[in-house]
């Protein structure tokens, strides 16, 4: 599910981007030297099918994966509820984590080809493992007995062993193509427009790729078998590697830039290694400008935010080779870089915001499969799954992108004659966050009261008469905040984060997502060992404070953001949030 969230802020950022700047995609040096005639071999519309047939099947294995996971280790592997929800959270979060190895293993060595290709093929075996767990009776434990609460069989080390390969291998695979496949079908087109349609497709190809998992294989899995759902998914991942590498010859293939974080390190290993040098004068002194850093400029000198951070680009004795120069090194960088890495330590207390608010909507949304088994889940003489459910909060993320930026923007800008700023959409994003936590809490309460009064708290298995569809109020509600949050995120980055660091600032939001998910079980791991809120039976404990919990972290969270928004500074001076009331229809 969050691989659609992701993809579609992905889309999101790519507008806002395009509106910042009407430069189209350069060319890397090889292609250029090329000449024009080759580059037209190679790039363009027909590299399309190949690129979305390896993103359909890794979206289906993704959802069809993930959308169940927590249901799969409660029903075969016998793990408690609470227990399975943080292992889920922690192969979320990993998921979410890859992206960045994954970009930065794409700009500095290999290419974003290599990228999707190995970690396809890695995701290939994993389904691989998973299909083999599911179909193979001696690699997880014999099922309980009929009737029986007590006699279920753990695994074993070897049966944990193999599904926790798998899991990993399986997180790895759809992590690491994450944003690559998105740059690499960038790649070959030169004109923004087709950029933009590219990203349309590519957003409409991630949703109905998910959607047939969160319904049809998720189904599947929990009526017909394991074996089957998780085959599916398999062959989906398989058609998709193969037709990656079919497409090959036709696609653009850009050399390696190079990551802007070595960068970054450098100006901390600079300002480090010349900690002594004294700043009392430190505006009069000279400082490297580009690559020889010859001339002496008053005005553009670094500025005094950080200020510990100047002497990496201040040039010293040492740092002179025996010709004169002063080449960059790891004792000497550019002002521009040393601003960059400023600008970059100016958003991160706006970023971190993010990280309480994923970690309330991963809590919520791994509890809520859990609640969902305890409830009746039957419309009409369908059963509805219980990883199903989720699909509204997706869906409720997608229809509230487009109602957003197609109605309720322009009418704030028509009623208050200015556009609504990105913080301001953020800060929207947090309270409606809270509200859901509230209302998360309450359904939680009603359904405990009910399991109570109905006799079956400690009954495991029990169905308690409550329709689980009341779980989708909050997932809606929740699903909404995301969809002014997150977006506005991504655009906030693109807008402020340096040049340098354009390509990377939206997997910014992939590394929030998935601290979030990590640290959601540490938080679920700290209230089990404190508490008796989550016992694996939750009709006994009370998931219903630690949705209040939630709740008081989210509201602590938008008092900090609030403070933190206050005293940000725009970087640009471009009349900086008129984009966000100015969306193109696509």
């Amino acid at each position: 599910m969050e691989s659609v969230r992701l993809q579609s802020l992905e889309n999101e950022a790519h507008k806002h981007n395009q509106k910042l700047s009407s430069s189209e995609t350069t060319i890397s040096g090889d292609d250029q030297a090329r000449g024009s005639q080759d580059v037209s071999k190679r790039g363009g519309w027909i590299t399309f099918p190949f690129i979305m047939g390896n993103l359909a099947g890794l979206s289906v294995a993704a959802g069809g994966w993930g959308a169940n996971w927590i249901v799969f280790l409660i029903t075969k592997f016998h793990i408690g509820s609470i227990a399975a929800t943080k292992i889920n959270n922690v192969g979320f979060g990993f998921v979410n984590l890859f992206p960045i190895a994954g970009a930065i293993i794409a700009d500095t060595f290999t290419g974003n080809f290599t990228v999707v290709s190995v970690s396809s093929f890695i995701a290939l075996i994993g389904m691989a493992m998973l299909t083999l767990i599911a179909g193979i009776h001696s690699l997880k434990p014999s099922p309980c007995e009929v009737g029986s609460t007590t006699s279920c069989e753990n695994p074993t080390k070897l049966q944990y062993l193999f599904l926790y390969t798998a899991m990993g291998l399986t997180t790895l695979g759809v992590g690491g193509s994450r944003f690559t496949i998105a740059t690499l079908g960038a790649d070959q087109f030169d004109k923004t427009d087709h950029q933009g349609a590219f990203f349309n497709w590519f957003f409409v190809v991630l949703y109905v790729g998910n959607a047939i998992s969160f319904i049809a294989i998720v189904y599947i899995q929990d009526n017909i078998g394991w074996g089957l759902g998780f085959g599916i998914c398999l062959i989906m991942v398989a058609i998709g590697l193969v037709l990656l590498l079919l497409g090959k010859p036709f696609y653009r293939l850009l050399k390696p830039k190079g990551s802007p974080f070595v960068s970054i390190a450098r100006v901390l290993v600079a300002a480090i290694r010349k900690r002594k040098v004294s700043t009392k004068s430190l505006e009069s002194l000279d400082y490297c400008y580009g690559t020889t850093g010859m001339s002496k400029m008053v005005q553009g000198t670094p500025s005094k935010s950080f200020r510990f951070l100047n002497r990496a680009a201040l040039k010293t004795e040492n740092d002179r080779q025996s010709h004169g120069s002063y080449p960059k090194s790891w004792n000497l960088c550019t002002v521009e870089e040393v601003e960059d890495l400023k600008t970059v330590m100016k958003i991160l207390p706006l970023w971190s915001t993010g990280i309480l608010l994923s970690i309330t909507i991963a809590i919520v949304n791994s509890m809520s499969t859990v609640q969902a088994l305890t409830m009746d889940r039957k419309l009409g003489s369908i059963k509805i799954p219980a990883g199903t459910l989720l699909v509204f909060s997706l869906m409720s993320t997608a229809i509230s992108i487009f109602i957003i930026d197609r109605f309720l923007l322009p009418m704030w800008r028509k009623l208050s004659g200015r556009p609504l700023t990105l913080l301001q959409r953020i800060g929207v994003g947090h309270v409606i966050n809270a509200i859901g936590m509230v209302v998360s809490a309450l359904i939680e309460a009603r359904r405990l009261h009910l399991a109570r009064s109905e006799g079956v708290t400690h009954q495991p298995g029990s169905v308690v008469p409550m329709s689980a569809l009341w779980l989708v109020v909050n997932l809606v509600i929740i699903g909404f905040g995301e969809g002014f949050q997150f977006p506005g995120q991504v655009a906030l980055y693109y807008q402020e984060f340096p040049e340098s660091l354009k390509s990377t600032s939206t997997a910014m939001i992939s590394f929030l997502i998935g601290l979030g998910y990590y640290l959601s079980a540490a938080v679920m791991n700290f209230v089990d060992r404190t508490t008796g809120w989550l016992p694996n039976n939750i009709n006994e404990g009370h998931v219903d404070k630690v949705f209040w919990l939630c709740a008081v972290i989210g509201v602590v969270n938008f008092g900090f953001y609030l403070v933190c928004a206050w005293l940000y500074k725009y970087q640009r001076d471009r009349n900086a949030d008129d984009d966000i009331g100015e969306q193109q229809p696509t």
